[in-house]
C-alpha cells in the first residue's frame, strides 16, 4: 500500500474516537460525540469525481443536522475536490503533508524537561492553554504570548473540554508531550494512534518562547512514544513551509498535500 493511501484510511478512521460515521454521497459526514466538531471527508479509494451537486447534497445534509459544513481530505486521493470546493463557494486551503518512518528518524532534543503527559486534568489544561495560545498567533515568528498569556488562556477552558481530554488520554486515543521549565509548560503537542500508524496534531510553543527548537523536541518525543508503542509510520500536516521544515529536521518528508474546506466567513 502507497504512503498517501496509508495515511488516507488512517485520517478516515481517526475520526472515529470521537465521532460516528454516516455516508451522504461520496462524504462520510463524522458527527462528533464529545465537545469539538469534525468534518466531512472523502470515502477512501473512491475514484469518482466530486461535483459541486455532491457537495450541494452534503451541505443541504449539515444543515439538517445543525452540523457546521467543512471538509478536510489528502488532495492527491482526490484532486477533483478542491476545484469543486471553490466553486461551491468554499475556502480551500492546502498544507504540506508528511510522513516518517523508524528509519529516517533524526531525534531534536532540549535541554529543558520534555516528557509525555499523565492524564491529569491539571496538566491537560495547561497543555490545551499552550495550544491555544500559541495557535492565537500563528507560524514560527516570536510573539508576545508568554506563560502569563498561557495562564489566562487556561482559566477560560471549560470544565467540559478538559474532561474529554482526560478522556481521550486515558483510552490512549490521544496521547500528549509537554515541554516544561521553571515557568511552567511552554511547548505542547499530541499524538494520536490508530493501529501502526499515529497522526501528531497540535505541536504548538508559546509565542514568547518560539526559537529556541521546543516544536522539534516535542515532535521527537512524541515519535519516540508512537515507534515504541507499535506504530511504524507516522504524519502529520503542516501549517506552512516554513513549520514543514521543523518537522524535516526530526526526519519528515513531504509526500503530498492535505486539504481543508469551509463556508467562507
Amino acid at each position: 500500500m502507497s504512503y498517501l493511501s496509508r495515511v488516507d484510511e488512517y485520517l478516515h478512521a481517526a475520526p472515529l474516537s470521537g465521532a460516528t460515521g454516516q455516508q451522504v454521497g461520496p462524504f462520510t459526514l463524522f458527527r462528533s460525540t464529545t465537545v469539538w466538531p469534525y468534518y466531512a471527508r472523502p470515502v477512501p479509494g473512491s475514484t469518482a469525481t466530486v461535483t459541486v451537486a455532491d457537495l450541494e447534497k452534503l451541505r443541504a445534509r449539515c444543515e439538517e443536522l445543525k452540523l457546521p459544513l467543512s471538509l478536510e481530505w489528502v488532495v492527491d486521493t482526490c484532486p477533483s475536490l478542491a476545484p469543486a470546493a471553490a466553486e461551491a463557494g468554499l475556502e480551500v486551503h492546502e498544507y504540506p503533508l508528511l510522513v516518517l518512518e523508524r528509519a529516517d528518524f533524526t531525534p531534536v532534543t532540549t535541554s529543558l524537561d520534555c516528557q509525555i503527559l499523565t492524564a491529569s486534568p491539571d496538566v491537560l489544561r495547561q497543555a490545551r492553554a499552550v495550544a491555544d495560545t500559541a495557535f492565537g498567533t500563528p507560524g514560527t515568528a516570536i510573539g508576545d504570548g508568554g506563560p502569563e498569556a498561557r495562564d489566562v488562556t487556561a482559566a477560560g477552558i471549560t470544565d467540559d473540554m478538559v474532561a474529554a481530554l482526560v478522556e481521550r488520554a486515558e483510552a490512549g486515543v490521544s496521547i500528549t508531550a509537554g515541554v516544561f521549565s521553571n515557568q511552567g509548560m511552554l511547548a505542547s503537542g499530541v499524538h494520536q494512534p490508530v493501529g501502526t500508524t499515529s497522526e501528531i496534531v497540535g505541536v504548538a510553543t508559546l509565542p514568547a518562547m518560539r526559537r529556541q527548537g521546543l516544536a522539534a523536541a516535542i515532535t521527537t518525543r512524541l515519535v519516540e512514544h508512537a515507534l515504541a508503542n507499535g506504530v511504524d509510520l507516522v504524519l502529520l500536516s503542516a501549517e506552512s513551509d516554513a513549520v514543514a521544515a521543523v518537522y524535516e529536521r526530526v526526519g519528515f518528508h513531504r509526500i503530498g498535500r492535505a486539504g481543508s474546506a469551509e463556508l467562507a466567513e
